[in-house]
């Protein structure tokens, strides 16, 4: 492990805030993927490839994908049942990561330079740990490895609903007496340390998309199952066997980014560091002001790091 530098910041464009970038469904082994495509802006850039977290979808890549348009051609996706792709059966960490690689084989733009925040984090590991052939560099914002301190996340009180018979019902039922305004108000609270920086647009897009959320019959259910998903890789990581997230991590061979916002509620900020020590060839960001979306919350900060992981990747593939 290493600490992560950072070029420039005069590097990039001014902020620009541009709107979701265009998506497309496409029919993957029998349920729709939404793709959304963040187009190069130079010629020789490099395929990426972007998964979020739990909860989230693929426009939580916007503003990093646009910044970083000028070394990577994008792809965010959405995960099963989530943003506008189709559920799923399983929604397990090793079937969550399955569909990851199959997308890359699909769209043949592999080995890519992947992206993973919260849950996709986990996801990513898994897909590099298992499948270093589909990729080129790791980069993780704020991954959701497993911890076993439920107070060191505020989701730890949906952990009960999670034992509840019938409790996609249940939860329907509660997520119906919130308004989308009020929602997207409590998930910006718990995901960015200063709420002030959610541009107004952002928040406008932000409460259309939890409007579509409730028009899905599917969400609910798909929230909980990969909730469960992701509970159940935790308990697992500390038991024998090859399927431990940890175990996996320590097989990454992939230059990684690993990067965390002290401020982070949702995943223990100590996870961070252990992630960048457990990976062989990891560099370590922690951004003190910053929650769990650094991508979102200070994307400009998070671009000039993985541009400083291209350029030191780019230097050794050039030394050769």
């Amino acid at each position: 492990m290493k600490r992560a530098t950072l070029v420039a910041d005069q590097l990039f464009p001014p902020d620009d805030a541009p709107p979701p970038w265009p998506g497309r469904p496409v029919l993957l082994d029998g349920s729709v993927m939404y793709v959304r495509d963040t187009p190069a802006t130079t010629a020789g850039a490099e395929p990426a490839l972007y998964v979020h977290g739990l909860g989230g979808s693929s426009t939580n890549w916007t503003d990093l994908a646009g910044l970083l348009a000028h070394r990577l051609d994008g792809q965010a996706i959405d995960l099963p049942g989530f943003g506008r792709s189709e559920p799923v059966r399983s929604y397990s960490i090793p079937a969550q990561a399955a569909r990851v690689v199959r997308w890359i084989e699909y769209s043949d733009r592999g080995p890519v330079h992947l992206f993973g925040n919260s849950l996709g984090g986990a996801i990513a590991v898994r897909v590099a740990g298992t499948r270093p052939d589909l990729v080129r560099t790791l980069t993780l914002v704020s991954p959701a490895m497993p911890f076993l301190d439920p107070r060191r996340s505020v989701q730890s009180r949906m952990l009960p609903l999670l034992a509840v018979p019938l409790a996609e019902r249940l939860a329907a039922w509660q997520l119906a007496k919130i308004t989308p305004e009020e929602m997207a108000r409590q998930v910006t609270a718990a995901c960015f340390a200063d709420p002030s920086r959610v541009s107004e647009q952002r928040r406008r897009e932000a409460i259309e998309e939890l409007k579509l959320r409730y028009e899905l019959d599917h969400y609910v259910a798909s929230y909980l199952r990969t909730f469960r998903g992701l509970i159940s890789s935790f308990l697992r990581a500390y038991l024998p066997g090859a399927g431990s997230q940890w175990r996996i991590a320590a097989q990454v061979g992939a230059p990684t980014l690993v990067i965390g916002g002290r401020q982070d509620r949702l995943v223990d900020i100590r996870v961070v560091p252990q992630v960048a020590r457990t990976v062989p060839d990891s560099r370590l960001l922690i951004l003190d002001g910053v929650g769990h979306v650094a991508q979102m919350e200070v994307p400009r900060m998070v671009a000039r790091a993985v541009v400083a992981l291209l350029d030191e990747v780019g230097h050794r593939v050039d030394a050769r």
